[in-house]
């Protein structure tokens, strides 16, 4: 799936994502700024999180609940060094617990992600919006 869409229009994008049923481990690629951590906090919004979100860059997991009580976790594994610590923080139950999980910069940690998994690719057109392919 690819979607070309302006920033104001990111709630009806994480709808159509969702609509896709994609894996619950979705990795997110794209530069810094891209919007990244923007279409992270639709997407848990449409899920029905209700609490607010924010990058979890210094924590590098957070949690949320949504309205029917399922779990969605948002990692931000930019300042990792090694993969190791993404162990000693338990990724991987977090990644085999069946909940959403939303990985920026997973790239970091290639050898611990799931078999199974669907990748969001971010980038800014010359027009400034945002092209996003879901594959």
């Amino acid at each position: 799936m690819e979607i070309i869409f302006s920033l104001d229009e990111i709630q009806e994008v994480a709808q159509k994502i969702i609509a896709e049923k994609p894996h619950k481990v979705i990795l997110f690629h794209g530069q810094m700024g891209v919007g990244k951590t923007t279409l992270i906090k639709a997407l848990a919004k449409e899920l029905g999180v209700k609490d607010a979100t924010s990058s979890p860059t210094f924590s590098l997991v957070n949690e949320y609940q949504t309205d029917n009580n399922q779990s969605v976790y948002h990692f931000d594994v930019y300042r990792l060094k090694s993969e190791a610590e993404a162990l000693d923080m338990g990724i991987d139950e977090y990644l085999y617990s069946g909940h959403w999980c939303f990985i920026e910069w997973a790239e970091k940690i290639p050898n611990l992600l799931p078999e199974h998994y669907s990748t969001i690719d971010l980038s800014i057109t010359v027009e400034g919006k945002r092209d996003l392919r879901l594959t």
